[in-house]
C-alpha cells in the first residue's frame, strides 16, 4: 500500500474531483416500457450528474471542501448553464472546469422503477475527452485527496502521477472495464470497482480471484462494491474483507455508488483507519438509496453519524 502524507486538522479536507458532469434527466416510472411503447412518469427532475461530480456533491455534504475540473460543453451551449448553477450552491468550486468548443455538455436519460434500480441512457460525445485540464500544480494547490473515474483516464492520469508524487491519496471509481496495462494502476493509492467492471477487467467471475489478480498489478487498495451484497476488499495482507450493506428501504440507488466513493474519499482524506472509511462510506451510500433524486440525496454528515452510531453493520473476515 501506498504511504500518504498526514491529513490537515486545521480545516476540512480538499478533494480535486476530476470527471465528466452530465446533465441528468431522471424520471420515476411505474414499469419500464417495452420496445416500441410509452410509458408515463410518476416524477421528474433535472439535476447535475457524473461520477465525480456526483461523488463532490457528497463531499460537500459531508463537510469537505470540493473542487470539481473536467470538461463541459462549448460557451453557446446553454444546457451546462443549470449544472453551474446546481453544483456552485453546494459550494463546490468549478474553477477547474474547461468549456470544449463545438460539443453539448452529456445527458443521461434516467428511468427510476419501483424497486429503486435505475435504467440509464447516456451521450459523451468524443471531443469531450480531447480536453487540457487547468495547470496541475494550480489543481493540487491545497489539495487533500483526488477522485476521479477510469473513464476519464485520458485526461487525468498525469495529475494523478503528480499527486501521487507528492503523497496525495488517488481514489479511482471504476465503473468501466480497464485494461491490465492502464497506467492508472500505477498513480492510485485506491481503486473501488463495480462488480460488472472488476469481472470485466480481470476476465474472472468472482470478485476476490478478480481482485487477487488485479493485486498482482498494482501497489493500490483494490475493493468492489455490489450494491445490496455490499463491498468487499483486499486488506494490507491480501485477506479478503466484507462490509455488509446496510438494510434500508431502496428508493433510488441513481448516484449511490458514486455516493460511496465520495464518502470513502473524504475519509481517507481525513485520516480514517480503512475499515472505519469503509463503513462511513457505506452509510452515506445507503442513506442516499432511500431519496429520489441522484446524488441530491446524498445526506449530511450528522445523518450518517447517527446511522453509523444506531448499527451493528460491521466488516466480516
Amino acid at each position: 500500500m501506498n504511504i500518504h502524507k498526514m491529513p490537515r486538522k486545521d480545516k476540512p479536507p480538499r478533494v480535486l474531483c476530476i470527471g465528466m458532469p452530465v446533465r441528468d434527466l431522471i424520471f420515476r416510472i411505474g414499469a419500464l416500457p417495452e420496445r416500441g411503447f410509452k410509458a408515463q412518469a410518476t416524477e421528474f427532475v433535472e439535476v447535475a450528474g457524473g461520477n465525480s461530480p456526483n461523488g463532490g456533491v457528497t463531499i460537500a455534504r459531508l463537510g469537505g471542501r470540493v473542487t470539481l475540473a473536467g470538461p463541459v460543453g462549448g460557451a453557446h451551449e446553454k444546457s451546462s448553464a443549470n449544472i453551474y448553477d446546481q453544483l456552485g450552491a453546494e459550494g463546490i468550486d468549478l474553477s477547474g472546469l474547461v468549456k470544449v468548443p463545438g460539443v453539448v455538455t452529456p445527458i443521461s436519460n434516467v428511468m427510476i422503477d419501483p424497486s429503486g434500480e435505475r435504467t440509464i441512457v447516456t451521450y459523451r460525445d468524443p471531443k469531450l475527452w480531447t480536453v487540457k485540464l487547468p495547470d496541475p500544480n494550480k489543481l493540487l494547490d491545497d489539495c487533500d485527496a483526488i477522485l476521479t473515474e477510469n473513464r476519464c483516464a485520458e485526461f487525468s492520469t498525469d495529475i494523478c502521477a503528480e499527486a501521487q508524487r507528492r503523497g496525495t491519496p488517488v481514489v479511482v471509481d471504476a465503473d468501466r472495464p480497464m485494461s491490465l496495462h492502464e497506467g492508472l494502476f500505477q498513480v492510485s493509492s485506491h481503486i473501488v470497482f463495480s462488480a460488472d467492471a472488476l469481472h470485466a477487467t480481470a476476465g474472472e467471475s468472482d470478485d476476490i480471484a478478480s481482485l487477487r489478480k488485479i493485486a498482482k498489478l498494482t501497489r493500490a487498495f483494490l475493493g468492489v462494491t455490489s450494491g445490496a451484497q455490499g463491498v468487499i476488499w483486499l486488506d494490507e495482507h491480501g485477506t479478503p474483507k466484507h462490509m455488509p450493506a446496510f438494510p434500508v428501504h431502496t428508493v433510488d440507488t441513481l448516484g449511490a455508488g458514486d455516493a460511496f466513493h465520495g464518502a470513502f474519499t473524504l475519509a481517507i482524506a481525513e485520516g480514517q483507519p480503512l475499515e472505519q472509511a469503509m463503513r462511513f462510506a457505506s452509510a452515506t451510500a445507503a442513506l442516499k438509496c432511500t431519496r429520489f433524486g441522484g446524488a441530491y440525496g446524498s445526506p449530511q454528515r450528522i445523518e450518517v453519524d447517527a446511522l453509523l452510531a444506531s448499527s451493528t453493520v460491521t466488516p466480516t473476515v
